[in-house]
Formats: structure tokens, C-alpha cells, sequence
């Protein structure tokens, strides 16, 4: 990765002067962070409404591969991760914390380059990095981040509160994440067999940016609030449509019908779908790592966000607990399947 650069071993500086370094450009901004990094805890002056807490774990190998994944998109992507999921219980992210773990392949330049993503996020986001902790690894990078946040105590949105009739909305559109994943892992087998040819992605850019670099839906957060709609329930989507849609049933004793003409897709996401023999409706449903917010609205609510751009009725909730099904463009109702995400499989050999 920094093969061919002088570099600084991680070693000349130790973990507290690693610290210093890596977090000595970060501002703190909220009202509420009384004291951020330097003690042996942060101090935060939460004086209204209640605090949502939230933390991802990002393990090399598991959730991301270095051979195409830039250290400074992992980093941003790091916090996006985080606080989609304080947006999630409609609430306004304000301090996060990341602790790293890392082998000696690692040179301080290339922290620098992950932190430069995460500084980016605090600064495109507003929040403040308070605190964290390094340490060292034999299995490669590690990265966790707990993201804190505020809301009323009669804004914060539960998984739990979908009622029958209830509309589920889903912001933005599906399955370029999961595109762009398939474009990478395809060009690193290439890359297998011929190194000196230089993968061209212009026609997935798009898609490759959404699994790279994918935003946390601030901008829904605002939108419900100029509209003054506050969800009956909300998820976001990480592990994909199917599997957050029986999250939200299962905390709220509900079924749910969703229509496969409504779910929103780019044209460059179904335009690649179709080009690796992929069902698109295969990718906007299970795919995952979009990042987008899955919403539950009152019907009377419909008119407020009618033809909006950025959301999208999919269907609405039934009566039928935790039965949840597709309605394909012909009729047909066809059972949804949870993919999720598969981090405990059994060894088949034991």
C-alpha cells in the first residue's frame, strides 16, 4: 500500500504522541462537549431532551478489503456508518468516538489518510471527535466508532411503533452500493491477472461512490422536520430492504406489503444489474449498505410528501404479524427473504 513512500513507522512516535498527531487538527464546535480528548474520559453537558448512543465495528477482511477500498473513503465511511443510525432514531448526531486497532504494515501516513476521511465526515456533519483509543493488531485494521446524539423525547423514532394501514417510505434509491461492490470485486480479479491494466469504473461511478463514500441522510432528518412529520417507526439500510422490513415488523407485530414497481433504483444501478446477470429487484431488495432511511408515516401524512423527489411510498403495513411480502408487477405476492448479515456461520467441516 506504501510500499514504494518513506514512511514513519508507527513505532517512532508510541500510542499517545499517535494520538496527539492523528487528532491535533479536529475542532470541537457543540455546546454540549465540555471536554473532548486529553483526560481519561470526555465530558459531555447534555442539558435537553435524551441521547441516543450507537457503535460499529469494521474489521478488514470482514467488512472491507484494502486492496481497492482508499483508507481515507474507509475512514468517512467509518462515521457514515454511525450516524445513519442516530438519524435512524430521528435524532441529530453530536460527538463520536473511534478506537483502532492496527498491525505494523501500517505506516503513520496511512492513518493520516484514514483520519483525513474521518475529519471530513466531523466537519461535513458537525460533530465532535471526543475521544478513543489505539492499539495494536496481528490480524489487520480494526475500526470501531460509537457516534452519540440528541432529540426530544417525543421525536425519537422507534423500530416498534408501525401500525396496519401505516405507509412504509423509503428515502433516495437501492442497490448502487451493492452494485458497486460487485463492479470492485470483479476488477480485482482482473487486476489478478493483469496488474499494469488500470480498471476504467467512469461507467459505474455512481455506484462505486455508494459503496465507497456513501452519505448519512441528514438532509431526511430536516426534510421531516419543515414538513412536521415525526415516523411512527424508522430503520436505515445496512443489511438490505428484505431485512430491515422484518426488523421493523418484528418490533412492531405488524406484516407489511411491499410493490416492486415502486422501489426506487438509478438507471446506472439497474443498467449494471442487468449487465452482471443480476436480478435488480434482487439487488434493491437484499443488497444492503445503502444507507438510506426506511420509514413508517400515517396515512394522513401522505399529502405532505407526495411527489417528492428524495422519498418514496413502497408499500404499506398489515395486520398479519411479521408476514411480509413482495407484490411483483403482475399481481403475484411472493414471500420476502431476510439475507441479513451472515457474520456467524457455522464451519460446515465442524
Amino acid at each position: 500500500m506504501f510500499e514504494n513512500k518513506n514512511t514513519t513507522p508507527l513505532s517512532e512516535l508510541g500510542e499517545f504522541g499517535l494520538i496527539d498527531h492523528l487528532t491535533k487538527t479536529f475542532p470541537l464546535i457543540h455546546p454540549s462537549t465540555h471536554k473532548g480528548i486529553g483526560d481519561d474520559a470526555a465530558v459531555m453537558n447534555f442539558t435537553e431532551g435524551q441521547t441516543v448512543v450507537t457503535t460499529d465495528l469494521m474489521i478488514e477482511g470482514i467488512h472491507f478489503d484494502l486492496s481497492y477500498v482508499p483508507l481515507k473513503h474507509l475512514g468517512y465511511k467509518s462515521v457514515m456508518v454511525n450516524l445513519s443510525d442516530v438519524y435512524a432514531m430521528n435524532a441529530h448526531p453530536t460527538q463520536i468516538t473511534v478506537s483502532i486497532a492496527v498491525s505494523n504494515r501500517f505506516p503513520l501516513e496511512a492513518l493520516e489518510e484514514l483520519y483525513a476521511g474521518i475529519e471530513l465526515a466531523c466537519k461535513n456533519y458537525k460533530v465532535d471527535l471526543v475521544g478513543g483509543d489505539t492499539s495494536s493488531s496481528t490480524t489487520g485494521l480494526i475500526i470501531s466508532v460509537t457516534a452519540m446524539g440528541q432529540a426530544q423525547k417525543e421525536k425519537i423514532t422507534y423500530r416498534s411503533g408501525a401500525k396496519p394501514n401505516d405507509l412504509l417510505v423509503v428515502s433516495g434509491d437501492l442497490g448502487g452500493a451493492y452494485m458497486g461492490l460487485q463492479v470492485l470485486e470483479r476488477e480485482k480479479e482482473v487486476f489478478k491477472v493483469t496488474p499494469n491494466n488500470q480498471p476504467d469504473l467512469a461507467l459505474y461511478s455512481y455506484c462505486v461512490e455508494r459503496q465507497l463514500k456513501p452519505e448519512a441522510r441528514k438532509d431526511i432528518i430536516e426534510l421531516l422536520e419543515e414538513v412536521d412529520i415525526v415516523p411512527n417507526a424508522m430503520i436505515d439500510i445496512s443489511d438490505g430492504l428484505s431485512s430491515e422490513i422484518f426488523h421493523l415488523c418484528k418490533a412492531s407485530g405488524v406484516g407489511c406489503a411491499v410493490y416492486e414497481e415502486k422501489l426506487p433504483a438509478d438507471p446506472q444501478t439497474s443498467g449494471t444489474a442487468e449487465e452482471f446477470k443480476i436480478n435488480s429487484s434482487t439487488a434493491l431488495l437484499n443488497g444492503g449498505e445503502d444507507y438510506e432511511l426506511l420509514m413508517v408515516i400515517k396515512t394522513e401524512d401522505y399529502e405532505k410528501i407526495k411527489g417528492h423527489p428524495l422519498l418514496t411510498p413502497i408499500g404499506h403495513f398489515t395486520d398479519q404479524k411479521e408476514v411480509c411480502n413482495m407484490i411483483t408487477g403482475l399481481g403475484q405476492s411472493i414471500p420476502l427473504e431476510a439475507q441479513g448479515w451472515k457474520n456467524f456461520n457455522k464451519d460446515e467441516s465442524a
